[in-house]
C-alpha cells in the first residue's frame, strides 16, 4: 500500500504552530489518562465498592503494560544515546524524570484509597483481608496442610550462591527474597522463591476445607503471604532470617524483521517467548527490604535507582479484579440485559434487516449478538458463497472463528486476515490462525510492516439470481468479551458503493492489488490523514463563507501533529471544534489565539469508551465517519485502518446526538484545562451521565429528538 504524504502551507498570519509551548507530552498526557481511570477507585460515590476495586485493578494492569512498553521505549532511546526531542521539547531523560515523579504519586494515591479507604470499607460488609499471623493457631495448621497439599509441589526454591547462577526472573513475576542461615555452617545464605501466577492470588478461606469461621465473612489471603509463613517447609534445616516480596517488569515490545522471517508464524511465537528475556525496565520492591538485598537485586538484574519503585503493601494490584467473582451483587454495578433490535423486529434475520436498510449497532448498550450471528447465520445459510473478515482481537473463546470454521465445512470461501502482531493477543490469534487453516479457510497474515486493524467483514449472498454483498463495518473488535464492556458502533449494509471499495480492499489485503482510489472509504495507510485534515480545511472555507462551521471528534487518542496543527488553523478561522478524546491528547485547547475555539473532554466510566466518530457540519450537508483508526501516526501511516463514511442521514442524526449528549455530560466527564491538566466537569442542575442515559433506550431517544429539535 502506499504511504500517502500530505502537506499544509501555514498561514502567515498565524502564530508558529510549531512552538512546542502548545503541544502536551504523549506520555504525559497517558499518565494523565490513567489519573482519570483511578479517579473512579477514589470517589466513594463514584461506583460499588468492588467495582471501585476493580478500577485499582484496571489502573495497575494499564500502568504494567505502559512500562513494558512505553518506558522500554523511552529506555531503550536513551541507551542508544538518542537525544532528539519530543513535540513538546522533552528529552528522553527528561520524560523519565517525568514519568517517575508522577508515578510515585500516583502509586501513593493509589495505595492510600486501597488500604485506608476500600479495605476497611469492604470489611464493614463482610469481606476481609487477613494475615496468616492473625490466625488462630488450629486455622494456621489447616492452611499449613493446606499449603502442603496444593502450593507446596508448585513451588521451586532457587538458591544463589558459587555454585549456582542468579535465578531468571520472568516478566511480571512476583517473587520472595529470602535471606537464610545454615545452622551446620553458620553461612548467610540467599534464595528466591517464585510466587506461582498459575494459582490464585488471592486464597478465599471459605472454600478451604476444615478452616473454622462461624461469622459469615468472606475472607481473604494473599497466595505470597502463605508461602512467607511456611517457608521453613521448602528449606528444612535452615533458619529463615527473613522474606521480601519484589515484583519484576521487563520490555515487552517485540520488533520483529519480517523481511527475515521466513516464517512469520513462527516468528511471532518467538518474540512471545522473547517478551520473557527482555530487560528489567521496572523493579518493584518494598520500603523496608534491606540495602544489601536491594542491592543484590539492582546488580544481578542490571538495573538503576530510576528503575526501582518502593511500594508499601501487596504488590501487584492487577489481581483485585478477581474480587468481582465474589458473590456480593449488593457490591457490583447493577446487571443490565443489552437491546437486540434485529431479534425483536426480524426475529434475529439479519439479512432480511440490512435489505430493509443500514443499521447501526451501539454496545455494549445494543446487543453484540447480532454481529455473531451475522457470521454464524451466513455459515450455514445455503445462499451465502462467500466470507471474508478481518481478526485483530477475537479472545481465547470466539464463537465467530467457530462460525468461520463451520463455514467452511458448509462449503463457503472463506478468507480470513488475522493479525499475529496485535500485541498480547498474539497467542490467541496463533491458535485461531492455525485452527483455521486446519479447516481449509484460507488465511492470511497482513501485510509486511503494517498491523491491519481495520475491522471489516464481506458476506456475499446469491439473491433473485444475483450476488449482492453484506457488510460489517466496526469501529470495535470482533470479540464478543469486549463487546459487553467497551463502547463501539456496529454498521450493517448492503450499499453497493461501499462494498466495492470494501471488496478492493480485500483483494489490496490478500492479493498483490494496489488499489489507492478510495471514493467512500478512509483507507490507511493510503488517505486517512490527508482526507480527514480536508475535510478540516473544507469546513473551515465553508465557515468562512457562510458561518456555522462545526467539527466534532470522538476518538481514544489525538497524537499526530498535522491534524492537529489543521485543528489549530480551523479554530484561529472561528471554527467551532469538540474533541472527546478518552486517552492521550496532544492538542491544548483554550490558548488564546490559538486555540480559543476548541474544547476537549475525556469520559471514563463502567464502560470503555472505543469508538470513534468524525463529524462534519460541512455546510448543512453533514458528513460523518466512523472507524478503527485514532488520530495517532501509527494508525494514519503504520496501520491498515478504515474509517467508513455513514451514508443513512437518520443514523448520522442519531450519532450526531450521542455526541451532543457526551458533549454536556456533567458525571463522568472530564476537561482537559490549557495547561493540559483536566478538571471533573461540575454537576450543575439536572445530573446527566451519558453511560447511563445510553443504558436506558428511551432516555437516548428522548435525548436524540431534543438535539434534533434545537438544530432544526
Amino acid at each position: 500500500m502506499e504511504q500517502q504524504n500530505v502537506t499544509t502551507e501555514t498561514a502567515p498570519s498565524l502564530p508558529d504552530l510549531r512552538d512546542p509551548a502548545y503541544y502536551i507530552n504523549r506520555e504525559l498526557s497517558w499518565i494523565e489518562f490513567n489519573q482519570r481511570v483511578l479517579e473512579e477507585a477514589l470517589v466513594p460515590a463514584a461506583h460499588p465498592l468492588l467495582e471501585r476495586a476493580k478500577f485499582i485493578s484496571i489502573f495497575s494492569s494499564n500502568l504494567d503494560e505502559y512500562f513494558m512498553i512505553r518506558v522500554a521505549g523511552i529506555e531503550d532511546q536513551i541507551d542508544a544515546g538518542i537525544q532528539e526531542r519530543t513535540i513538546d521539547g522533552l528529552t528522553p531523560s527528561e520524560q523519565l524524570e517525568k514519568i517517575r515523579s508522577r508515578i510515585l504519586l500516583q502509586l501513593h494515591l493509589r495505595n492510600d484509597c486501597f488500604y485506608n479507604d476500600i479495605l476497611p470499607a469492604l470489611a464493614e460488609k463482610g469481606l476481609e483481608f487477613i494475615r496468616f499471623a492473625d490466625m488462630s493457631t488450629e486455622n494456621q495448621e489447616v492452611l499449613r496442610l493446606y499449603f502442603r497439599q496444593e502450593i507446596f509441589p508448585v513451588l521451586t526454591p532457587l538458591a544463589f550462591d558459587t555454585g549456582h547462577p542468579f535465578p531468571f526472573l520472568s516478566n511480571l513475576s512476583l517473587n520472595l527474597a529470602i535471606e537464610l542461615e545454615d545452622e551446620e555452617s553458620c553461612t548467610h545464605k540467599f534464595a528466591r522463591v517464585k510466587v506461582p501466577s498459575i494459582l490464585p492470588r488471592l486464597l478465599y478461606l471459605e472454600r478451604i476445607e476444615n478452616l473454622v469461621f462461624e461469622d459469615g465473612v468472606f475472607r481473604f489471603l494473599w497466595l505470597e503471604d502463605l508461602i512467607a509463613n511456611n517457608l521453613d517447609l521448602l528449606f528444612p534445616k535452615m533458619k529463615i532470617i527473613n522474606s521480601h516480596l519484589f515484583r519484576v517488569i521487563r520490555n515487552a515490545d517485540m520488533e520483529i524483521e519480517e523481511d527475515e522471517a521466513g516464517d512469520l508464524l513462527e516468528t511471532i511465537e518467538q518474540g512471545i517467548r522473547s517478551r520473557r528475556y527482555g530487560k528489567v525496565v521496572r523493579l518493584d520492591i518494598g520500603p523496608e527490604m534491606p540495602d544489601s538485598v536491594r542491592k543484590l537485586l539492582m546488580n544481578n538484574l542490571d538495573v538503576t535507582e530510576r528503575n526501582i519503585y518502593e511500594i508499601s503493601g501487596v504488590l501487584g494490584l492487577s489481581c483485585l479484579i478477581d474480587l468481582l467473582r465474589v458473590d456480593r451483587p449488593d457490591l457490583k454495578d447493577e446487571p443490565f440485559v443489552p437491546v437486540n433490535k434485529i431479534d425483536e423486529q426480524f426475529e434475529g434475520n439479519v439479512f432480511s434487516a440490512v435489505s430493509a436498510k443500514d443499521r447501526l449497532l451501539y454496545h455494549p448498550y445494543d446487543s453484540f449478538q447480532p454481529v455473531v450471528d451475522f457470521v454464524t447465520q451466513a455459515a450455514e445459510d445455503p445462499d451465502v458463497l462467500s466470507i471474508k473478515q478481518t481478526l485483530y482481537r477475537v479472545g481465547s473463546k470466539s464463537p465467530i472463528v467457530k462460525a468461520l470454521m463451520n463455514a467452511v465445512e458448509h462449503g463457503k470461501q472463506v478468507a480470513v486476515l488475522v493479525e499475529l502482531k496485535a500485541r498480547f493477543d498474539e497467542e490467541n490469534n496463533i491458535v485461531w490462525a492455525r485452527a483455521l487453516e486446519d479447516v481449509g479457510a484460507h488465511v492470511i497474515y497482513g501485510l509486511p510492516g503494517l498491523k491491519t486493524h481495520a475491522k471489516l467483514t464481506m458476506v456475499v449472498r446469491r439473491e433473485h439470481h444475483k450476488l449482492k454483498r453484506y457488510l460489517h463495518l466496526g469501529t470495535g473488535n470482533y470479540n464478543t468479551a469486549t463487546g459487553k464492556i467497551y463502547t463501539d458502533y456496529s454498521l450493517f449494509t448492503a450499499n453497493e458503493r461501499l462494498a466495492m471499495e470494501v471488496a478492493e480492499l480485500f483483494n489490496a489485503l490478500t492479493g498483490y492489488s494496489k488499489y489507492t482510489e478510495y471514493k467512500k472509504l478512509l483507507v490507511s495507510p493510503i488517505n486517512t490523514r490527508k482526507k480527514i485534515i480536508g475535510m478540516i480545511e473544507r469546513e473551515v472555507e465553508l465557515h468562512r463563507k457562510e458561518g456555522g462551521g462545526r467539527i466534532i471528534m470522538k476518538m481514544n487518542a489525538l497524537v499526530d501533529d498535522k491534524t492537529i496543527r489543521a485543528l489549530y488553523r480551523a479554530s484561529c478561522a472561528g471554527v467551532r471544534i469538540d474533541l472527546v478524546v478518552r486517552g492521550i491528547c496532544c492538542l491544548k485547547p483554550g490558548i488564546t489565539g490559538v486555540s480559543d475555539h476548541i474544547r476537549v473532554i475525556s469520559i471514563i466510566g463502567r464502560f470503555l469508551e472505543h469508538s470513534r466518530a468524525y463529524y462534519f457540519t460541512n455546510g448543512g450537508k453533514c458528513e460523518l465517519y466512523l472507524g478503527s483508526a485514532d488520530i495517532m501516526q501509527r494508525n494514519l501511516d503504520h496501520r491498515v485502518e478504515t474509517l467508513f463514511p455513514v451514508l443513512d442521514r437518520d443514523i448520522i442524526q442519531l450519532v450526531k446526538s450521542d455526541l451532543e449528549l457526551m458533549l454536556i455530560d456533567n458525571t463522568k466527564s472530564w476537561e482537559m484545562q490549557p495547561d493540559g491538566s483536566y478538571r471533573k466537569v461540575s454537576c450543575e442542575g439536572a445530573e446527566i451521565n451519558s453511560q447511563n442515559i445510553f443504558l436506558n433506550q428511551s432516555a437516548r431517544r428522548k435525548f436524540s429528538k431534543k438535539f434534533k429539535a434545537e438544530e432544526s
